[in-house]
């Protein structure tokens, strides 16, 4: 089956590793990214919107696709502003997954975080709760919410406390088994590689913490 894709956040950590993956998947005849610059690299599936992504109600028209992948996010650091935060975290999400359902995609997956929780008093928890449930809320047949915990790759910002974070989590990823598996650090391209997974085969869904995340990379692996 030939299918269409949009990716959010295509120049991400993530976001760059999944664009990669669907330009290589001959499942995809074209890449559609919404960004506010542009992905550095020319293919002939490849088709880019230079947008301001917190107006995407702007974009209605052209917001069409099989499957929509979100992989757009901030931090505390990065973001210190609670109101541009949301707007980030949830408003960019939210709306992707209300034009996705209004155009007819088949897929919406999207990246929230361990510890989302519409109900906690953690604002940055809550606000990916809220996000989340809103999302579900949509009239779309399949989606997908990935909670990872730790993403770990190379950034081109450093971010010092992450840099730590991730040393820690390579020693104690080993020590991290059972129920432990769901805090254990996960790969970016692994990420990528599993929203192919879910998005090209079938999957019961709906959260995929980041046991299952590395999981569902290694399926991806195997059929490729």
């Amino acid at each position: 089956m030939e299918k269409t894709a949009i990716v959010l956040g295509a120049t991400g950590l993530t976001g760059r590793h999944l664009v990669e993956e669907l330009l290589r998947n001959k499942n995809y005849t074209k890449v559609t990214l919404f960004s506010r610059s542009k992905f550095g690299s020319e293919h002939p599936k490849l088709e880019e919107y230079l947008v301001d992504v917190l107006e995407l109600e702007n974009c209605k028209d052209n917001f069409k696709a099989h499957d929509v992948f979100c992989c757009i996010g901030t931090t505390k650091t990065k973001t210190p502003d609670k109101t541009l935060y949301k707007k980030i975290d949830y408003g960019i999400p939210v709306t992707a997954a209300k034009l996705a359902a209004k155009n007819g995609a088949e897929c919406f997956v999207v990246i929230s975080a361990m510890g989302a929780d519409a109900n906690s008093r953690i604002f940055y928890n809550r606000t990916k709760g809220e996000m989340e449930q809103d999302v579900m809320e949509k009239n779309i047949p399949n989606i997908y919410i990935f909670r990872p915990a730790l993403i770990v790759g190379d950034r081109e910002e450093k971010r010092f406390f992450e840099k730590v974070a991730m040393h820690a989590f390579k020693l104690f990823n080993f020590i991290l088994v059972g129920n432990l598996k769901k805090y254990r650090s996960v790969k970016s391209q692994n990420i990528a590689k599993a929203m192919m997974q879910v998005a090209n085969f079938w999957y019961s869904g709906p959260i995929i913490k980041s046991d299952k995340i590395n999981e569902l990379a290694a399926k991806y692996d195997d059929r490729d």
